[in-house]
């Protein structure tokens, strides 16, 4: 069972990563809110929305979206992400839930527990 997030990331004196949209089992799913989430998102910062663009990046699965407010203009970038202990790929699962020195040593993501947890 996949785990999928709709997450935006922006900047707002700070780095800010912001989950919109948890649990979706499917990257179809994911991408089906991600789609949804461009024309309805707004900031959790005060903002009177005068007017939304929206671009896509070449890979299908991300988008910029600027929103120009009556003083400011504001932009983020949504995205979609898997947790890879969840992934329906089963050698990414499995390398991500190593909890010996090999997992250290493999390529690709994991997802860790620090000692005493």
């Amino acid at each position: 069972m996949g785990n999928w997030v709709v997450i935006a990331e922006y900047y707002s004196d700070v780095y800010r990563t912001e989950f919109i949209c948890h649990g979706q089992e499917t990257k179809d799913q994911a991408l089906k809110a991600l789609r949804a989430a461009i024309h309805t998102y707004v900031p959790s910062k005060n903002i009177v929305e005068k007017r939304r663009r929206v671009y896509r990046f070449a890979d299908r699965e991300s988008y910029l979206v600027v929103i120009k407010g009556k003083l400011t203009e504001w932009e983020c970038t949504l995205r979609i992400a898997e947790l890879v202990s969840d992934s329906t790929d089963p050698a990414v699962a499995e390398r991500a839930q190593m909890d010996d020195g090999a997992a250290e040593a493999a390529d690709g993501p994991q997802d860790r527990i620090p000692p005493g947890y």
